[in-house]
């Protein structure tokens, strides 16, 4: 058995029916020989499914303990989001949404990871609630207003530097190694695609109870709208890491179906993008929509990229879909560069602002982090490189995302005058 692992770290198929054949001798030979394979992608993958079990005998193992668990961080959650409802002195529930939402489902996914873990340190506890605690007291001592630009980028950039928090829970704050932080990345691009899953379900399932009630003349609109729906939102994030937890195998077969059907989809939209922006005569520089569009479909196929990344890294290698990514890579940076240069045009034209600031920034980080993933890519495509490097790149760069979120909250509204 061992000898027919080594033989098949390229042929995923094999493996998956050799550990089907034979679960126990599988298992026990996969560990013998991990030492000498630890280098490929593949038995990285392995190692963690077998670690926690995929398989309808390991979910079947879910203890009570563990749903208890998962209840209890949902309540929080749920209370929490509805503190307008039950607290007078919140006036403006849009307020406390804007200011909040992000924090409080953060917040609830911390709770569920710090309860899934067989041991707590009370070092990691302390410094997860002081971040929380003195993120919520600034986000809503600042002071309210629309036309206050750098504030309003403090409330949209805390859930960002939440969600890194998030990640150092995660990974049990073990900065040093970086397949975790991969593991990380891959985590989102997982709950990205059950939550889109449990979203639609709960749709149904709302127009469906609607309905019913509507036929014996029941108003129940505004209860459910109130004290269902908004618990039932931040929720589902909860919901669905407990699903990646105990049933890995729901997410390991979407997600990376979803990353290779969409990567050569987005790439054909962005080029026909492009080559319509010539056609029609649009450009950035003097249409200020147009760029915040721009920017926001940039963001939007970055994540992509590294969603893309790693879950092909899990897999055989395709020299498709490789291709695919390389190509988006430098597509996307050609979009990168024509967006920093109108952002660049525009702070000539009419200066500096909390917002310009915020877009040239990101943009920058972005453009940095851009030109190193695709170099990468054209040695795995070119020059036969392992695709591993590329993840430990995008690794390696998250604490620079990390920082900025940190500098545009409590740094930025300072600099502005809360302006």
């Amino acid at each position: 058995m061992k000898n027919r692992i080594k033989e098949n770290l390229e042929n995923f198929e094999q493996l998956e029916k050799m550990y089907a054949t034979d679960k126990k001798t599988f298992e026990k030979a996969f560990f013998d020989v991990y030492p000498e394979i630890s280098d490929f992608s593949i038995a990285d993958f392995w190692k963690t499914r077998l670690e926690f079990g995929i398989s309808n005998q390991d979910a079947a193992k879910i203890k009570m303990r563990d749903v208890l668990f998962l209840i209890v961080s949902c309540l929080v959650a749920a209370l929490l989001i509805e503190i307008p409802r039950f607290f007078s002195f919140v006036s403006e529930d849009y307020m406390f949404y804007q200011r909040n939402a992000g924090l409080i489902v953060l917040f609830g996914l911390s709770v569920y990871a710090f309860f899934a873990r067989q041991s707590i340190k009370p070092g990691h506890l302390l410094m997860a609630v002081l971040v929380f605690v003195v993120s919520a007291v600034f986000i809503n001592l600042l002071p309210a207003g629309d036309d206050r630009q750098s504030v309003n980028l403090a409330y949209l950039h805390l859930p960002l530097m939440l969600w890194c928090l998030y990640g150092l829970i995660f990974i049990d704050f073990n900065t040093k190694d970086k397949l975790k932080r991969i593991d990380y990345i891959k985590y989102n691009g997982d709950l990205a695609v059950l939550m889109a899953v449990i979203l639609i379900a709960g749709g149904v399932l709302t127009g469906v109870t609607f309905g019913l009630f509507s036929a014996i003349d029941l108003d129940i609109e505004k209860f459910y709208l109130d004290y269902v729906i908004f618990s039932g939102l931040v929720s589902v994030p909860i919901v669905a890491t407990f699903i990646i937890r105990f049933l890995p195998v729901v997410a390991n077969k979407i997600a990376p179906i979803i990353a290779s059907i969409f990567s050569p989809l987005v790439l054909l939209t962005l080029v026909v993008y492009l080559v319509s922006i010539v056609l029609t005569g649009k450009n950035p520089y003097d249409d200020r929509d147009f760029l915040i569009v721009f920017n926001l479909m940039l963001l939007g196929v970055m994540g992509i990229i590294v969603f893309s990344v790693s879950e092909t890294s899990f897999y055989k290698k395709q020299a498709f879909n490789l291709a695919i990514l390389f190509a988006l890579s430098v597509i996307t940076l050609i979009i990168d560069v024509v967006a920093l240069s109108a952002i660049l045009y525009r702070l000539g034209e009419y200066g500096f602002t909390p917002n310009r600031i915020a877009v040239l920034g990101s943009n920058l980080l972005i453009f940095g982090n851009l030109v190193l993933i695709m170099l990468d890519l054209f040695k795995v495509n070119f020059k036969n490189q392992d695709i591993q490097k590329v993840e430990m790149t995008i690794a390696t760069y998250l604490p620079v995302y990390a920082l900025w979120t940190v500098f545009m909250v409590f740094v930025m509204p300072f600099i502005f005058g809360f302006r």
